[in-house]
């Protein structure tokens, strides 16, 4: 087990509530967490890229993400992100 990342799936219900308590459980132990679009969550770059932002927004400015494929790699920083 990497204590480092840990890894989270989205699937056809999308961004719930349960989802964003899970993700912050995650980000409690771990600086990274990855997380998955499953197919009947829709394989669409715009759709990435839009789930990506929403989980942002959720965050804070504490995190930064990539998006690689149909992956979101998001991490936590000790210190804001400047913008």
């Amino acid at each position: 087990m990497n204590l480092f990342q840990s890894t989270l799936q989205i699937g056809k219900n999308g961004l719930t509530p349960g989802f964003f308590e899970e993700l912050k459980m995650h980000f409690k132990k771990r600086s990274s967490v990855k997380v998955v679009l499953l197919k009947s969550a829709g394989h669409d770059k715009e759709k990435t890229k839009e789930i990506a932002e929403k989980i942002m927004m959720e965050l804070g400015k504490n995190y930064t993400y990539k998006i690689v494929g149909f992956t979101i790699f998001l991490k936590k920083w000790r210190k804001e992100k400047g913008l």
